[in-house]
């Protein structure tokens, strides 16, 4: 093969080489595959997508806190299988596919300033023709490294160490609010449980579902899994028998609830006495005691 032949071929094959490498690496690429991961709520993959600043402070956000920032670029709440084609532009469909409904986020031409860049979307569901569900948003993204991060989700810039304590104060009093709302379950299923076996339950695992057959004593199915293993929602609960005997109604007992991790699954600590009394206060995550405050 000629000199001249081998040179061309080898500046065109490099010249494709570096157009596909700068195609797998363009803001609108990232975008699809952030909606990918948000689709499928794979924290692991979405993270790849975040700033270093930003990366640390989504690993110190709680589970949780972690899926609602990703339910926020698909407008859906169950986890979906994306699915990413092409429009005739060659522009980017991410395609996200739930039990309940599907969306369809089109990704618009890039916008690109120095190291930022801004990409117009507009999602859908897929079985909306008339447009009333259409939602337009702009997407921002930040060369970081060499790779595009995200900086913005429309009008929300993406400063996740400074919306960490907002979030955490909002996830705290809604776990609070559902802690009171646990115990006073709890107490209605050791009652619910004390009428149909004439005594005390000895755990919360007694409380909790059958693995096969009928409701028993020693798994009444007055209460969901997670409350029968003494935790969820962001707190620990502990049931305590008060007293020598578990027989008849005089026996008594003790709910306590404390944050799985103060200061931000929760901040406050309760207790509902051998009276029925509820009470709260900060313990520093530690257990409450019949001396706090009553919680009405």
């Amino acid at each position: 093969m000629p000199r001249r032949t081998v040179f061309l071929f080898c500046a065109a094959f490099l010249a494709a080489t570096l157009s596909l490498a700068q195609e797998s690496n363009s803001p609108a690429t990232a975008l699809r595959d952030v909606l990918s991961a948000a689709c499928s709520q794979s924290q692991i993959d979405f993270s790849h997508f975040l700033t270093a600043r930003n990366k640390e402070a989504f690993s110190r956000m709680t589970p949780a806190a972690r899926l609602a920032l990703m339910k926020r670029f698909v407008l859906l709440n169950e986890p979906g299988k994306a699915s990413a084609s092409t429009n005739p532009a060659g522009r980017p469909i991410v395609r996200c596919q739930t039990p309940a409904v599907a969306t369809e986020m089109q990704i618009g031409g890039t916008e690109l300033r120095d190291n930022i860049a801004f990409l117009p979307m507009e999602l859908r569901e897929v079985t909306d023709t008339a447009g009333a569900s259409v939602r337009q948003v702009t997407m921002g993204f930040v060369r970081e490294d060499g790779e595009w991060k995200l900086l913005s989700l429309g009008l929300l810039l993406l400063d996740l160490p400074a919306l960490e304590v907002e979030w955490d104060a909002a996830e705290a009093d809604t776990n609070e609010r559902g802690a009171i709302e646990a115990i006073k379950a709890m107490a209605d299923a050791v009652e619910s449980y004390r009428k149909k076996f004439f005594h005390l339950p000895d755990s919360l695992a007694n409380l909790g579902p059958p693995l096969h057959g009928a409701p028993n004593a020693d798994a009444a199915g007055l209460v969901d899994s997670d409350f029968a293993t003494g935790m969820k929602n962001g707190y620990a609960y502990r049931y305590v028998i008060v007293g020598a005997s578990n027989l008849g109604a005089p026996a008594k007992y003790q709910l306590a609830a404390t944050p799985l991790r103060y200061g931000r699954t929760g901040q406050r600590s309760f207790f509902r006495d051998a009276n029925g009394v509820l009470h709260g206060a900060d313990h520093q995550g530690a257990i409450g005691n019949e001396a706090d405050p009553k919680v009405q």
